[in-house]
């Protein structure tokens, strides 16, 4: 039996916030404006050889190392200025908090990530965040699920999370009895979607 809602738990990435923009695209905007035209993959190529080469100064010839180091520099943004908030995210959150609803965060990301939304102006919403590196495992272990059920204090069914996955997020929550919704701004599924965060405001309401 669905309860009150008293809580509503989020996911972050691709759910309330998305990457801007890829390394490769900003190197070449940059360019753009001084007149060259360059492939974004010509410009990721040159910039994975440029790590390569710095970190080689540096005595670093492991090449699996070298790999890791390319690729989570690339890919892993910890700047609030990668980040673009979708428009819908801060009144969804802000409806909610007058609501008089608690919000917290479930996201397999580290710690980095408290910085990342104070950054966007979104961490004051939340009363706590659980990262996959601090709960020790990762959506879709349902561990680290239960972990943010212990933090609020209250029955699954009194909790929502809202997701952009269809099994880390919505699947995996729904197994343990929260109210799980998956965000689908794309449209790719058919079941307890939202098509935006907006959407939460009829849910909380019906709820």
């Amino acid at each position: 039996m669905r309860g009150p809602v008293r809580w509503v738990l989020w996911d972050v990435k691709d759910t309330l916030l998305k990457v801007r923009r890829s390394v490769g695209e900003q190197y070449c905007s940059e360019a753009e404006r001084a007149g060259l035209k360059l492939p974004a993959a010509a410009s990721q190529v040159w910039w994975t050889g440029l790590v390569r080469d710095t970190f080689a100064q540096c005595a670093v010839d492991d090449t699996a190392l070298l790999d890791r180091l390319v690729n989570n520099l690339y890919h892993n943004f910890c700047g609030p200025e990668n980040w673009e908030v979708f428009p819908d995210s801060y009144s969804t959150l802000e409806f909610c908090t007058a609501l008089g609803l608690k919000q917290g965060v479930v996201s397999n990301f580290d710690k980095r990530l408290e910085g990342i939304l104070r950054g966007c102006g979104l961490l004051t919403h939340f009363s706590f965040l659980l990262t996959s590196e601090e709960a020790g495992v990762a959506k879709p272990d349902p561990a680290i699920f239960t972990q943010a059920l212990v933090r609020c204090g209250v029955p699954a069914s009194s909790v929502v999370h809202v997701g952009d996955h269809y099994v880390k997020d919505y699947l995996t929550s729904r197994s343990l009895g929260i109210q799980g919704y998956l965000l689908d701004r794309q449209d790719c599924h058919d079941a307890h979607i939202l098509s935006s965060a907006a959407d939460d405001y009829v849910m909380l309401l019906q709820g």
